[in-house]
């Protein structure tokens, strides 16, 4: 009888907020079952205000302590969602039974570096929820979870005016520069958008943000770099719509069943990663350039183009 689980999922935050109907199916479908997590502390924020997690652990040692230390909490089962070499040797020190996501990378390999299309037509919560195929857990159609805490429910001081007024909140962040929509193109297609427009980012997005606000003016507030992740959250939650890249306040923004334009550079929406609502008949639009032979150039993304014309993004258009 499964009672105690470990569910592991190093980073990053997207990646980690399509894994919460996993969490939220086991608890609610198997009375009884605690679950653990693992991650990295730099995803505690993600992590902590999810109320079907019972205990968290974090990575802040060298694995084979850190296993060894977890040995202690004897499970009864680990999923491994993450499935790489660490996580190979948390399973071999913990020496229980385990279920491995397949992460699917030699399909992915085939999509970038032969653009041979090997992919199933499966979004990575389905994928996710597959990994649970041995137990009695079925996908509820709830889509994702994101909990925002009560103290970081709010507006910056100096817009409190945002609670009573009409908005769109626009994402210019990525974590790769090949993720992120240009700054010009951001002005291009902001000029098609009628409502107020609030900026989310982080400190490093600051200067765009200031190109993007400068031109745009009075459409514009600029929040890139105030505010933290539930705090960000928060805005997207009361925005009539979210534009953004391929990044974590995507998946964040899904979670809260919010209508989604997204924009995909050197990444595509096929590797299973697009808006994810469950059930929920929720308008999203996804807006890519499919006319290229170097796309997808990586999984993951890079610094700058490799061909050096960014035309994923740059030939981009609402």
């Amino acid at each position: 009888m499964i009672k105690k689980v470990l569910v592991i999922r190093f980073s990053s935050i997207g990646d980690i907020v399509l894994t919460t109907p996993v969490l939220r199916c086991l608890k609610k479908q198997m009375p009884g079952i605690e679950i653990h997590y693992l991650s990295k502390s730099n995803y505690q924020v993600v992590l902590e205000n999810n109320p079907y997690i019972d205990k968290i652990h974090y990575l802040n040692q060298h694995p084979i302590f850190k296993a060894a230390a977890l040995k202690n909490e004897n499970y009864d089962l680990v999923i491994d969602l993450h499935h790489n070499l660490r996580t190979t040797l948390f399973k071999a020190v913990l020496g229980v039974k385990a279920y491995s996501f397949n992460k699917l990378n030699w399909q992915k390999f085939l999509a970038v570096f032969f653009k041979i299309k090997q992919l199933p037509n499966l979004h990575i919560v389905e994928r996710y929820l597959a990994t649970l195929n041995p137990l009695p857990i079925t996908n509820d159609g709830l889509g994702l979870d994101y909990f925002i805490p009560e103290k970081d429910a709010h507006f910056p001081d100096a817009h409190q005016n945002l609670a009573q007024e009409k908005y769109v909140a626009w994402a210019i962040g990525g974590q790769h520069f090949t993720k992120r929509l240009p700054a010009n193109k951001v002005i291009e297609m902001a000029a098609k958008v009628q409502d107020k427009i609030v900026l989310l980012g982080g400190i490093e997005d600051q200067e765009a943000a200031q190109k993007i606000a400068n031109t745009l003016g009075a459409k514009c507030i600029n929040l890139v770099g105030q505010l933290n992740l539930n705090e960000s959250a928060f805005v997207v939650q009361n925005a009539q719509q979210l534009y953004t890249n391929d990044t974590g306040l995507l998946h964040i923004g899904a979670a809260l069943k919010k209508p989604i334009v997204s924009f995909w550079g050197n990444t595509i929406p096929a590797f299973g990663m697009g808006p994810y609502y469950g059930n929920a008949p929720i308008p999203y639009q996804i807006i890519e350039n499919n006319n290229l032979s170097c796309r997808p150039c990586s999984k993951i993304g890079f610094n700058k183009c490799p061909k050096g014309h960014f035309a994923c993004m740059e030939n981009l258009s609402l």
